[in-house]
């Protein structure tokens, strides 16, 4: 039975909670460079962060085949776990969300997660964190269809027993927002992140925050 009292709150990963973008683009370059491939720009990284990695090099390289784009994933995922192991990656919390986290949890929100990331990536960015225990649904591309589908969201309410109306997702990109439209949730953007603001509310976002802290006035008026 869903519980029509019980709310929940789901958050992007990069760009969101933390600025990944400086350890992805490099692990990108890396990635194209041992391919011998034209880098592209950060800017243009910068657009399709939050979409599963697959996705992410086939955006960036027209008309490469599947064992290619299997290959440069496989070179990032490498050039990833190398910078971890070396402490060396820069994917630093935002400021705020560890607070605002705190404060949603007291105020009895369920918090979960709906990302790009990998479930591995995901665990030691948010365990390195300490922020990992917040949250009680965890959705992963290398385990659901990428954003903007819509299932990632769906299977987070449908662990949760959380009905949509009082459901809201919470990104900065416009695959977060369109991935709550498709779900049917409010939608929440953040202007830190990789995607303007007026390609969030574009794309459908309700309120769009400019700090961390705004996000509990929305959420408990």
């Amino acid at each position: 039975m869903l519980n029509g009292g019980i709310k929940l709150a789901v958050f992007d990963c990069d760009g969101t909670l933390v600025d990944s973008q400086y350890s992805i683009t490099n692990c990108i370059y890396k990635a194209f460079e041992d391919f011998q491939l034209p880098k592209p720009s950060h800017e243009e990284v910068k657009q399709v962060i939050g979409l599963p990695l697959n996705e992410v090099i086939s955006a960036l390289v027209a008309d490469l085949d599947f064992h290619n784009v299997e290959g440069l994933c496989h070179s990032y995922s490498n050039a990833w776990q190398h910078l971890r192991k070396k402490n060396m990656l820069d994917e630093p919390l935002f400021p705020g969300v560890e607070e605002t986290l705190k404060i949603l949890r007291k105020e009895n929100w369920l918090l979960g997660i709906a990302t790009g990331k990998s479930r591995r990536g995901l665990v030691g960015t948010l365990n390195k964190h300490g922020v990992l225990h917040h949250f009680v649904t965890v959705q992963t591309a290398d385990k659901r269809p990428g954003k903007p589908h819509p299932d990632m969201l769906l299977k987070a309410i449908e662990e949760t027993r959380v009905i949509k109306d009082n459901t809201v997702m919470i990104g900065d990109t416009t695959f977060d927002i369109e991935m709550a439209t498709n779900a049917g949730v409010k939608a929440i953007g953040v202007s830190w992140g990789y995607h303007t603001v007026d390609a969030l509310r574009s794309a459908g976002a309700k309120d769009v925050i400019t700090t961390f802290d705004q996000l509990t006035s929305i959420l408990m008026p």
